[in-house]
């Protein structure tokens, strides 16, 4: 297995988003077992192309980009909200978001699996 299929699970703590060659690679949190909840998706936003993994994770485990704040549901790589600006622009855009989250829901984020493998993440 390649390095940029697995990266230490101390790099991926709850709440954080890492990058592992092309996949944004985050930690949901745990779950009602105490379980790390890991994703893996594909980097790019389907809005501009900004970088997933140095998006952040909000209150409902979903990814958030970085730039225009669109979210993503990590367990069907579905855009859940479109985006909140566009170019350099961060403000409403009630018609240009529902648009791009229309696109979205159709061109998903890859998604691969990620689990905890000893002190690794591993994607699947």
């Amino acid at each position: 297995m390649s390095e940029p299929d697995r990266l230490p699970a101390a790099d991926v703590p709850p709440g954080t988003v890492r990058r592992a060659g092309d996949w944004a690679v985050g930690n949901r949190g745990a779950d009602g077992a105490g379980e790390d909840r890991y994703f893996a998706v594909s980097r790019r936003c389907r809005h501009q192309l900004a970088d997933l993994s140095e998006g952040s994770i909000d209150a409902d485990g979903c990814l958030v980009c970085p730039w225009h704040q669109s979210r993503y549901d990590v367990r069907t790589g579905e855009m859940v909200e479109g985006p909140r600006g566009f170019l350099g622009y961060h403000g409403p855009t009630p018609v240009y978001s529902q648009v791009v989250q229309l696109l979205g829901r159709i061109a998903r984020l890859r998604v691969r699996r990620a689990t905890r493998q000893g002190d690794d993440v591993v994607l699947e």
